[in-house]
This record gives structure tokens, sequence and C-alpha cells, in this order.
């Protein structure tokens, strides 16, 4: 009996290892035919995930247009909209299916809006929010260069 019990616990481990490899680490991932790895999502994720991009775009354009304009409020507030808090909203079905890689890349880019939103105002320094924002756009070209998304057939 007890080897029974051994057994169907060690099947469940390496079921519950493989699981956690897969939704926590691997993702829904293939090669694309541009050497990417191409997410594969359905229409409504690839639509969330594209839309924050969109939404990353217009923040980084209007912390551009407030450092020119020495406007820091207007700095703070825009990294702000897509700061860490806007993760909340992000379904765990869609995070399963993004790597790992993916996935620190993306917090890391919403912890650094975060800190750049915090530094304008504390530091009231442009050129550091301009150095900020190059860094920050270093994971925007990774990303980029690394990722694409495909919807699921």
């Amino acid at each position: 009996m007890c080897k029974k019990c051994w057994s169907f616990a060690i099947v469940l481990l390496i079921l519950l290892s493989g699981m956690t490899y897969k939704f926590i680490f691997q993702g829904s991932v293939k090669i694309s035919n541009d050497g990417r790895l191409a997410i594969q999502l359905e229409q409504p994720e690839k639509d969330l995930v594209m839309s924050e991009m969109r939404a990353f775009l217009v923040a980084i354009q209007q912390i551009t247009d407030g450092i020119l304009k020495q406007d820091m409020q207007a700095i703070a507030k825009s990294a702000r909209s897509v700061g860490l808090t806007t993760q909340r909203s992000v379904p765990g079905s869609l995070i399963g299916k993004l790597p790992i890689k993916f996935k620190k890349m993306g917090m890391d880019t919403h912890n650094q809006l975060d800190t750049l939103a915090l530094d304008a105002i504390e530091l009231e320094d442009s050129e550091h929010t301009l150095s900020q924002l190059n860094t920050l756009m270093q994971n925007c070209i990774t990303c980029h260069a690394i990722y694409k998304f495909e919807v699921n057939n």
C-alpha cells in the first residue's frame, strides 16, 4: 500500500512540476518565421497586450513632452498611468501564456516607470528623467527584438 502511495505522490509531483514549468517559465511560445519567439494568445488577449503597449507609447511621448516643458508633475502623472498598478487587471490565463523572461521584463518596465514618476517629483531633474527614460526604452527595444504575438489558430 505504501509503495502505491509513494508512486502516486511521485506522479503528482512530476505533473505539478511540469505544469509549473509550463505556466510560470515557458509560456505558450513557438519560434516564428522571423526567428523571434511568437507568444500564442487568443485574440482578446493579444488585443489587451497591444493596448498596453500603445499606452506605453503614449506615456513615453507625454514624458518626453514633459521633459521639454520641464513639467515634472505631467511626467509623474504619465509614468504612473502605466506603472505597476496597471498589472492588476491582467488575467491569470494570459499571464500563464507569457514566458518568464517576458514577464520579468514587463515587471521591470512597470517598476522603472514607477521609479521615474517618484524621481520626477522628488528630484525635479529633467536630465535624470531623460536618462531613466533612455534606460527604460532598452526594455522596449529588447522585448520587440525577441518577441511577437500571434493568435492561436
